[in-house]
């Protein structure tokens, strides 16, 4: 039950919200038990970010919640992959990219819950 929530200062063609939404789902099957078929993400571009105390550049934060802890170094894993990921694909520096996690315990889904 994996959520990616993208939020990036640039402005995303078809292409890259197409690029990220593909990356994402590759990143996501890194960590066992996690697939791309279980996998949503939601982009919002062009937002307003200051980092820093500045907002002339390019910013993202990125939410990823997942059903269940994960283990430590699969956090450090993942905050690697999407920043690079995202670094590259939204020409936004990592040091301008912020990743938190939020394990949930309780994920409804299809009228039941696990």
């Amino acid at each position: 039950m994996p959520y990616f929530d993208i939020a990036t200062t640039q402005k995303l063609t078809d292409v890259s919200k197409k690029q990220l939404q593909q990356e994402m789902g590759r990143i996501i099957e890194l960590v066992p038990g996690k697939s791309e078929r279980w996998l949503m993400v939601q982009l919002h571009d062009e937002v307003c970010l200051s980092f820093a105390g500045s907002a002339d550049a390019p910013a993202a934060v990125i939410t990823l919640k997942t059903f269940g802890e994960l283990m430590a170094e699969q956090y450090d894993m993942l905050t690697t992959e999407i920043c690079q990921c995202v670094g590259t694909l939204l020409q936004t520096n990592p040091d301008r990219i912020y990743v938190i996690y939020e394990p949930i315990t309780h994920w409804g889904w299809n009228g039941s819950n696990f």
